[in-house]
Order: structure tokens, then sequence, then C-alpha cells
């Protein structure tokens, strides 16, 4: 598996592969809106066949927020979400964020347990954040990390 820093280069790739893991995806031109914009950044990761996960942050106020974190089904419970992440988290400290935050579906718990290995704690709820069409709403949990006890 090799990660690369996001660029519009990428942006095809990072559609895809969000497609493949959200059912509501991204489009291409939705990451180039995106890298284009202040204290944006990401990675792509891929092998030699597929892409196989993405991740978008913003830094801002001392903050990060993980505005997207997706994995390919074919591509889950390899590591890949792990990689992005250590990726990203001292990217946001080297653009001087303090404080990382992320959203999840309550009933993913997959990517909880993901994120409370790396530090992270549950901050908050926000109810109905996600729409599953027919499926109805999902709760989401706002989830907080310091990055400098992360970093000690």
């Amino acid at each position: 598996m090799n990660l690369t820093r996001a660029t519009v280069a990428e942006c095809e790739a990072m559609a895809r592969v969000h497609a493949e893991a959200f059912p509501a995806a991204w489009r291409e031109d939705e990451f180039e809106d995106l890298l284009d914009g202040e204290g944006i950044y990401g990675f792509l990761a891929a092998d030699a066949a597929a892409p196989l996960g993405v991740i978008l942050c913003r830094v801002a106020a001392g903050e990060v927020e993980v505005l997207t974190l997706g994995v390919s089904p074919a591509a889950r419970r390899r590591s890949v979400a792990r990689a992005l992440m250590a990726a990203a988290i001292p990217e946001a400290r080297d653009l001087g964020a303090t404080e990382a935050f992320l959203e999840v579906a309550v009933d993913n718990d997959p990517a909880i347990a993901l994120y409370e290995a790396l530090g992270f704690r549950k901050a908050g709820l926000r109810k109905a954040y996600y729409n599953r069409g027919a499926d109805g709403l999902v709760d989401a949990l706002v989830m907080r990390l310091d990055l400098n006890a992360a970093a000690a």
C-alpha cells in the first residue's frame, strides 16, 4: 500500500474510492474544490490495482477536522484507515493544530474502535446527522483527540 499526498491529480481516484465507501459519495469536482481551500490536505491510499482509501482534513484555528475518511469495502480490515490517520495526524500538528475532531456514525463499531485506539474520546452527539435514505437518519458521535497529549 502506498500513501500519496492528495492533489488535483488524485481527485478522480479519491472520488472513486469514496463512492465505494459511502452511499452519499463526493464527486471529483467536490474533492477539487475542497483541495483548493485553505488548510485542506489529504492522502490517498492505493495499491497497484486500485485506490483503497482516502482521508481529507481541514486545519483552522488550531483544530483539525477529519472531513472524510473512507476505505473501499474490499480493503477493510487491512489497516488502511489506520495508515491514513497515521499520515494525517502529524501533518495536522505541522500545520499548528492542537486538537482533532471527527464525526462517526454511532453504529460504525469498527471505526469507533479504531479512533478510540488512536486516543480519540467521545465529545458529543449530533442527532440525525447521517442520512441513509430509505434506512433513515443515524446519529453521529463527535470524537476529540488532544494532539499535544497524543504526541507525548
